[in-house]
């Protein structure tokens, strides 16, 4: 596999830059905005639908989801972004696709996405390298959300990372007696709780959406509300298709942003 030699700015972070990154698919994921999202392997009901909400409207304001590609917590919020819209970072070489079950997740991202890995092809996961990963997925995000995690779980030491790189760290609000590792974090003051999922996007990604909205001639102009006729004679085709995707409406002759 390819081996990526170029430095990435966030892993100065890491307590040791690594020595070398291999990687498969798009590197220009690498240049936009990561959120890093991990937790347990066997989530509930709960944290299954509020974890795919939060990878699914991040990924659609254009924040790139950052994982390991483990069961659980992890392959929701790949799947929830999107496979072009996702790094998954493997504690195995890029040609294992592991775990097994993922197997196809995993083929997916490395097609459209991007799969990382600081271990050779080949290599076959051990204690350690899952550990070594946990620390490239904190890196890589600009914040850490850990979605349900029990006090001993791989995940918490993700918190340690991300605590020493000084970045960030939320969770999901649980249950008590349920994810005692991200109740702590709370009751700790170590961590903030997402209560609104998309608050919580709308104030990550608002300097984003308002790049992104300026940057689309055809929506500023329909800031103006210009005639139905008008906008026909201007953007044509760009009109029918602002009007399916639900951008715009027409009324009482006029083009108006939604």
């Amino acid at each position: 596999m390819p081996l990526l030699i170029e430095k990435i700015k966030e892993l100065s972070s890491m307590k040791k830059y690594p020595k070398e990154l291999f990687f498969s698919g798009e590197l220009s994921l690498l240049q936009k905005t990561k959120i890093s999202i991990v937790g347990t392997r066997k989530p509930s009901k709960y944290t299954r639908e509020y974890t795919q909400k939060l990878a699914s409207l991040l990924s659609k304001r254009g924040v790139c989801i950052v994982s390991g590609g483990a069961m659980g917590v992890d392959a929701i919020a790949h799947s929830g972004a999107g496979s072009a819209n996702t790094i998954a970072v493997l504690p195995c070489g890029i040609d294992i696709k592991y775990p097994s079950v993922n197997k196809n997740l995993l083929s997916d991202i490395e097609k459209n996405g991007l799969l990382l890995s600081q271990f050779e092809e080949g290599f076959k996961s051990r204690p350690w390298s899952f550990v070594t990963r946990n620390e490239l997925v904190v890196a890589l995000g600009e914040v850490l959300i850990v979605a349900e995690a029990d006090l001993s779980s791989g995940s918490m030491r993700s918190v340690a990372y991300a605590l020493a790189m000084g970045k960030e760290i939320f969770v999901f609000p649980q249950r008590l007696g349920e994810s005692n590792g991200t109740n702590e974090l709370l009751a700790s003051g170590k961590a903030k709780a997402i209560y609104d999922i998309e608050s919580f996007v709308t104030k990550f990604t608002g300097t984003l959406a308002s790049v992104e909205k300026k940057s689309d001639p055809f929506l500023e102009y329909c800031e103006t509300h210009p005639s139905y006729d008008e906008a026909l004679e201007k953007f044509s085709e760009r009109v029918f298709e602002a009007e399916l995707n639900g951008e715009v409406a027409i009324i009482n002759g006029k083009v108006i942003l939604k």
